[in-house]
């Protein structure tokens, strides 16, 4: 290091100053990130099938299992797509929004009613499921 005048070095110094160094609250802050909204992401699992019907039921097997294991993942977003097709991906799951808010956790397309999450969840819809 060449240069001894790092401007993080003059704000501890004002930060001390300040009293924060005492349990008093400071008046000047260190540098931070300011926090943004949370993004959503998505991950791409790879695996084979030896066909397209096959491959929906496993891609379903994996996204709930993960779910389970990861309660943070967002299951109603799984979809599933041709490794080399991205753009023609489907949802794997119906994602229909119930009257209390609540998004349906059945496959895509199933018949019958609607069914929030959970042992004795809530339908809702047409159907005789």
């Amino acid at each position: 290091m060449h240069d001894n005048r790092s401007p993080h070095w003059r704000q501890r110094r004002a930060v001390a100053a300040t009293g924060a160094d005492r349990g008093l609250r400071p008046l000047i802050g260190p540098p931070g990130r300011p926090t943004r909204p949370r993004r959503f992401f998505t991950v791409h699992l790879g695996f084979t099938a030896p066909d397209a019907a096959d491959a929906r039921e496993q891609a379903v097997t994996y996204a709930e299992a993960l779910s389970l294991l990861r309660p943070e993942v967002a299951l109603g977003a799984a979809a599933l797509s041709p490794a080399d097709a991205w753009h023609r991906a489907e949802r794997l799951f119906c994602g229909a929004v119930g009257p209390d808010g609540e998004r349906c956790v059945d496959v895509a397309e199933h018949p019958g009613f609607h069914h929030a999450p959970g042992p004795g969840g809530l339908g809702w819809g047409d159907g005789d499921a």
